[in-house]
């Protein structure tokens, strides 16, 4: 018989729930099947840390005196975007600091940007604000500059529109003469490397494939925190091609996050930069699963030699479209070092840490086996495989001449 989210969390208030992780998983339904799995176990925890760049906070300053509508703000010379309310405003995580060279002298080490003011903030430093404003009668203040800190703040709550990636590319480098410098990283010239970014087995997404326990509402691990998921991610594609077993072979799925930035971990929230390239955000998600029926203890049970992911040039077919992918390679491939591409040995480099993904996978069953963590259960399901979502190219159009007329301009 199937169980509910509702008698799951009977359990778990009563000391009783069998929590395991997804790679504890995987020898129990190896050992006893999903059938019986199912009834053994109750909760399966994920997760994953790595950069994930569609991240960013809202952050409230209070009023000052006299009072003054914020037009613009920085924080450590970052700016955010002011075109919220009069003391709100948006911190990007890849938004780079004023006065980077921003590549004017290649490669660019971009070593601060939103992503490190938001690090910051966590790590409990001091931040220096400037704000304008063209002043109003009700908001007459035009120029601030003042020290903060997190603990100063109103609200401050992370709200990242696209996290988690379900899976992704294994990035490598076809250019013969040149080095690439990428979000995946370094890429070192005629398939001097290779890169991946997803802890593989113990990633969220791909332990719940078909988003059955998985959508908005659900309480996950965020940063330390527990926060929730509030939307399909951005770029969401759940109708990409899958494997036997549910996994996408590709990107797919993702989730739109938040959770509050003053009960987070900077152990698991970390500003990048990304030599070459810009400024990132690792962070660390993790998401408990509750076992309902056999289905969902054989989608937990998944491993990595299971799961597939594109191997991608990002030479030509990422950057300029050109060609399809070189082939498809496994996690367990991946994590060996070592894969073969076009008849040539290639060296392998994670972006993610798996290290971190177990220790965020262990300190969630902790916290679900105490108590401290009960599982939700969605108020609506994400876009699956038979939504007709699908997420499209940018389609160019024309500029149509715009012309104001008097009374638009007011």
């Amino acid at each position: 018989m199937a169980k509910t989210v509702a008698e799951i969390n009977e359990k778990i208030k009563q000391g009783k729930a069998v929590v395991v992780t997804a790679e504890e998983m995987i020898d129990v339904v190896a050992e006893q099947g999903a059938k019986q799995a199912a009834k053994t176990v109750d909760v399966v925890t994920t997760g994953t840390f790595g950069p994930m760049c569609s991240s960013g906070a809202f952050l409230n300053f209070g009023h000052t005196k006299p009072r003054m509508r914020m037009s613009r703000v920085w924080l450590n010379d970052v700016p955010a975007y002011a075109g919220v309310a009069a003391v709100d405003c948006y911190i990007g995580a890849t938004e780079v600091a004023e006065g980077d060279s921003l590549n004017r002298q290649h490669p660019g080490e971009f070593r601060y940007g939103g992503a490190h003011v938001i690090a910051d903030l966590v790590a409990g430093k001091d931040i220096a604000m400037r704000a304008e404003s063209y002043g109003t009668d009700c908001y007459p203040r035009r120029e601030l500059e003042s020290m903060i800190r997190l603990a100063d703040l109103n609200q401050a709550f992370i709200c990242n529109p696209r996290n988690a990636y379900q899976n992704y590319n294994c990035a490598v480098n076809l250019d013969k003469h040149r080095d690439l410098y990428t979000y995946m990283g370094v890429l070192q010239k005629n398939l001097g490397s290779a890169s991946f970014c997803s802890a593989g087995q113990l990633s969220p997404l791909l332990n719940d494939p078909y988003y059955r326990t998985i959508g908005i509402g659900s309480r996950i691990f965020i940063g330390g925190a527990q926060g929730y998921i509030f939307w399909q991610g951005t770029q969401h594609d759940p109708a990409s091609t899958r494997s036997e077993n549910g996994t996408p072979t590709g990107g797919a799925g993702t989730i739109a996050t938040v959770g509050d930035l003053k009960a987070m971990d900077p152990r698991y929230v970390v500003g990048v930069s990304m030599y070459g390239y810009g400024v990132s955000l690792a962070l660390g998600i993790g998401i408990p699963i509750p076992i309902l029926d056999a289905d969902m203890a054989r989608f937990t049970a998944v491993r990595d030699e299971d799961i597939v992911c594109p191997i991608v040039d990002y030479s030509r077919g990422y950057a300029y479209g050109e060609r399809g992918p070189l082939g498809q390679v496994s996690y367990a491939q991946l994590k060996t070092g070592t894969i073969e591409v076009e008849g040539k040995q290639v060296p392998t480099t994670p972006l993610s840490s798996y290290v971190r993904a177990q220790e965020i996978a262990g300190v969630l069953k902790e916290q679900v086996q105490s108590g401290q963590f009960l599982l939700t259960e969605p108020v609506e399901t994400l876009p699956s495989v038979d939504s007709g979502v699908k997420f499209k190219p940018f389609t160019e159009r024309h500029l149509k001449a715009r012309t104001r007329t008097l009374k638009e301009v007011g």
